[in-house]
């Protein structure tokens, strides 16, 4: 699989290999789990990749417009940061952290809501100047809206009297954000948190209080702001405390056991140390232990 990438998969592995006894990953007792956790490294960093991509070249106006059908949701944020929209870059990132992906039908629901079933686009302008519209028309069309939601969203419902309705996520996120936009709410992280993209990228996850979303969400959001140049940020950290498939990842390969009892400050300095010898950065650490404690013997190609 991926025979281009071969030498880095190669690579992977023997610094793998190299770090097995002087950082004792005990999960990785064989050749088929060194392999296995390479091929998880290789696909993770194919995704960071895939993202530089989508904006390497002028995307088309098309890509955008959620009623068009050649509508694509990583696109659509590349193609409003060509343009210098950067608050409706955020807000899609935010509608696409929101809804995950679904490696069968997409970004249909973030399709269906943010084009308004067909009927117009519920974009940050009129959603800002106007929230109480957008929440009325969510209640009124929500079993309408197609898809589901991506597995990192799978305990969210569309059903406005839900524990965690989106109306109240988007109520909290323009909050956030603030009156003026994200152009200006980012400036004023850097200025706060000063001028290390993993300082800033700690502040803004400490800042982060939206209904529904936890640990991942907040994650894999600030994740996209960081790709997409909306702040100079990136992951410092795996942010283990209250995480699920990554933290059971880390403690398989440095433990191999999943529910170990070592310290989340333990393993985020073997972290550390692994990634001054891979040199992949913690999104890609953390997205491949997490897809990789799945099946650490076996590489599935996680694309959900």
């Amino acid at each position: 699989m991926w025979p281009s990438r071969n030498a880095e998969r190669q690579r992977i592995v023997n610094e793998l290999n190299a770090a097995r006894g002087p950082l004792s990953l005990q999960g990785l007792p064989d050749v088929a789990s060194v392999d296995t956790l390479a091929m998880q490294f290789v696909a993770s960093i194919r995704r960071e990749d895939y993202y530089r991509q989508v904006q390497a070249k002028p995307v088309s106006a098309s890509r955008a417009d959620p009623n068009h059908a050649s509508f694509d949701a990583e696109r659509a944020v590349a193609f409003h940061m060509q343009q210098g929209n950067v608050d409706e870059a955020g807000w899609l990132i935010f509608l696409m952290t929101h809804f995950a992906r679904r490696p069968d039908t997409g970004w249909l629901r973030l399709k269906d809501v943010y084009g308004q079933l067909g009927a117009g686009i519920w974009d940050w302008p009129t959603v800002a100047a106007n929230p109480a519209a957008f929440y009325q028309w969510l209640a009124a069309n929500w079993q309408s809206v197609r898809g589901a939601f991506g597995n990192h969203r799978k305990y969210e419902s569309m059903r406005p009297t839900a524990k965690r309705p989106m109306a109240q996520a988007v109520a909290d996120y323009l909050a956030w954000i603030g009156p003026a936009g994200h152009r200006a709410f980012f400036a004023g992280a850097v200025r706060t948190a000063g001028n290390n993209p993993h300082t800033i990228f700690d502040h803004l996850y400490g800042t982060l209080k939206i209904t529904s979303f936890g640990r991942l969400a907040k994650f894999d959001y600030l994740s996209l702001v960081g790709r997409y140049g909306l702040a100079p940020i990136a992951a410092g950290s795996a942010y283990l405390d209250g995480a699920t498939g990554p933290g059971r990842g880390v403690r398989q390969l440095f433990d191999g056991n999943p529910t170990s009892a070592t310290s989340n400050v333990t393993l985020q300095s073997k972290l550390d140390a692994l990634d001054g010898r891979l040199n992949v950065g913690m999104e890609v650490m953390e997205d491949a232990l997490c897809n990789w404690q799945k099946s650490p013997r076996h590489f599935v190609h996680y694309k959900g």
